[in-house]
């Protein structure tokens, strides 16, 4: 059975989640972006045998009430605190894929005591971008020059002063087609994304990446990891246009992890791969 409700926050934002499922161990996903929403349909169906999977958008994202922020990661860690006690749950097992990882992983490190395990999907690592965001440009420019049509377009959006909602969700669609290593299926992938299309909160993309940013490379932040006593999974797409490397940091910091690779999977692993990405997730949360 699948639920609707609304969680509300201690400064009275409304946050939309989804519970489903009938697994035994809650599963709270936390997805990307930020100022994106939940995409993680195909996710919850893969994992409601083994969870009873909630799913949630971010404050001021998808069919989450309007606000105005503040776009902090203390913030959004305490929204997620939020999610938690509105469901009753006293431990969790957390799964964050791209900014939702960053997300999962500092409510992780804030509230050790109160998550199972931690699903770190396609993160960026904990060391500064300095050393992945330039290779992550080229590698998007070049996997959408394997199509010079859709590289043209999409640079002719990049580039539109005032884009409407149909432009935004065009240059959203062929944005995303990047994250996926199968040129013939990228844009189908990357509709399915945005469908139903539901708008991307520029100031929380802006404001949150740069607080993101902040926290990286910080020895405070090495060391909080490297003391972390929760069992981690990563979980990697090798075709992924962020290099895999950034994630050696927090690999090498983290006393209990595991590293899973899918070699032909990009951005999105349970895209690609779903029954691999099901096991590996299932392995993880039996042993919470």
């Amino acid at each position: 059975m699948t639920t609707t409700e609304t969680v509300t926050t201690d400064d009275g934002v409304r946050l939309w989640a989804e519970r489903s499922g009938r697994g035994a161990t809650p599963l709270v996903l936390c997805h990307g972006g930020p100022g994106l929403w939940d995409m993680f349909d195909d996710v919850a169906g893969l994992l409601g045998d083994l969870a009873t999977v909630i799913r949630w958008d971010q404050r001021g994202c998808g069919r989450s009430g309007p606000c105005d922020g503040p776009w902090t990661v203390e913030r959004f860690v305490a929204d997620l605190e939020a999610v938690r006690r509105h469901f009753g749950l006293d431990r969790t097992a957390l799964l964050g894929h791209s900014w939702g990882a960053q997300l999962a992983l500092h409510h992780t490190l804030a509230h050790p005591d109160r998550v199972s395990t931690l699903v770190y999907v396609s993160g960026t690592g904990i060391g500064p971008d300095t050393g992945w965001h330039g290779a992550y440009k080229e590698n998007q420019r070049a996997r959408l020059g394997e199509r010079p049509e859709r590289l043209a377009r999409w640079r002719e959006l990049t580039d539109m002063p005032g884009r409407d909602g149909a432009q935004e969700r065009e240059w959203a669609v062929l944005h995303w087609s990047a994250e996926f290593p199968d040129t013939d299926r990228a844009t189908e992938h990357a509709e399915r994304m945005a469908e139903p299309w539901l708008g991307i909160n520029a100031a929380c993309n802006k404001q949150l990446n740069a607080a993101a940013r902040s926290a990286c490379g910080t020895p405070g932040l090495y060391a909080a990891c490297a003391a972390l006593d929760v069992p981690v999974l990563i979980v990697d797409g090798a075709e992924d246009i962020r290099p895999r490397s950034a994630v050696d940091s927090l690999e090498r910091a983290l006393p209990h992890v595991t590293r899973v690779t899918f070699p032909e999977a990009g951005h999105l692993p349970w895209v690609e791969d779903p029954r691999a990405f099901q096991e590996a997730v299932a392995a993880s949360l039996g042993s919470g």
